[in-house]
């Protein structure tokens, strides 16, 4: 499956309305003090629709990377009108102030700020100031996630935010070309973590993950070594693809509950799984290897990513990034 103008239309109208959705909203945030007690719009000029900061930021980024992939649909006016409201300077000035307070080191950290520098690379693409007014936010949150990657001596490898190497992959796509010391740090973390793993036996998947432990690192590592080094290093993790093992991986997972926002994000596990499938294949030279189990991932999972807000306020961008839209 690829992306099309129908699928397209459908996430933009899903998520636009989203982006400026004030509430419910999920802060991430330590209260030092009654001042601190403000409403998500104050805290954050740009990014307080879409339930929580992250979903939002990767909201943008999907409706701008729409825009750019099919800029005569209808929907790409709206998104432009909606850009040129919130992507500039001012507004982005209040989002790093958010992230010079004493708990921003932590906060989003590092899903969120591994999808601002996508958003940033997306909205440089574009003939619009929106990239410049990104810009230092991005160079802020990239120095911070290098200072963290630095000071972390283990990846964490859980299928929730806090995973390591979905960030690591994000961050490459924008340090590559902008910010030689990040991507040198992020293959060299890479290797160090991830590059004597073999046999992969882990517990997947478990009940609130979107993202695949094992899948992401193959991904990462499908990014960091050349073809060859990655097919050897890919046949030693996972040594028994070619009987589909281990099952669950190759397997869709049941979404039990799209109105429980946790157990929603397995939704966004068969898509980000379809996305690592697909990257995989291609890393290895091999484009159709796993069509057929990224295909019926997307299947299980993308017809049902507006049921219900907690799905529909963040899965059109995992959408996006199974059907090709990376």
């Amino acid at each position: 499956m690829t992306l099309t103008r129908d699928h397209a239309r459908t996430f933009a109208q899903m998520t636009l309305p989203n982006l400026t959705r004030r509430w419910p909203f999920k802060l991430d945030q330590v209260i030092q003090g009654p001042a601190d007690v403000v409403e998500p719009a104050v805290l954050h000029p740009v990014f307080h629709g879409s339930f929580d900061w992250h979903s939002c930021v990767h909201g943008y980024w999907q409706v701008l990377r729409l825009a750019r992939l099919h800029p005569d649909m209808p929907e790409a006016a709206d998104i432009r009108v909606l850009a040129d409201a919130m992507l500039v300077p001012d507004k982005i000035a209040g989002e790093i102030a958010r992230f010079d307070r004493p708990d921003g080191r932590g906060a989003s950290r590092p899903y969120g700020w591994a999808w601002l520098l996508a958003l940033h690379a997306e909205a440089e693409r574009h003939d619009a100031p929106w990239g410049e007014a990104l810009r230092p936010l991005a160079e802020q949150l990239a120095a911070m996630l290098g200072e963290y990657m630095g000071r972390m001596t283990y990846p964490i490898t859980v299928g929730t935010h806090f995973n390591s190497a979905f960030a690591m992959v994000l961050a490459l796509g924008w340090a590559d070309g902008r910010d030689a010391e990040l991507a040198a740090a992020l293959r060299t973390r890479a290797l160090e973590w991830f590059g004597g793993r073999t046999d992969y036996r882990g517990w997947e998947p478990g009940g609130d993950e979107f993202l695949s432990p094992a899948l992401t690192v193959a991904s990462l590592m499908g990014r960091v070594l050349e073809r060859e080094a990655f097919a050897g290093w890919f046949t030693n993790f996972l040594p028994h693809t070619a009987t589909a093992a281990p099952p669950a991986l190759f397997e869709p997972v049941t979404v039990s509950d799209r109105t429980d926002g946790k157990i929603a994000h397995l939704d966004g596990l068969n898509l980000s799984r379809a996305w690592c499938w697909h990257g995989i294949g291609k890393a290895l030279d091999e484009p159709g290897r796993f069509a057929d189990v990224a295909r019926r991932h997307i299947d299980a999972s993308l017809p049902h990513i507006g049921e219900d807000y907690m799905g529909s306020h963040w899965l059109g961008s995992f959408a996006l990034l199974a059907l090709g839209g990376d």
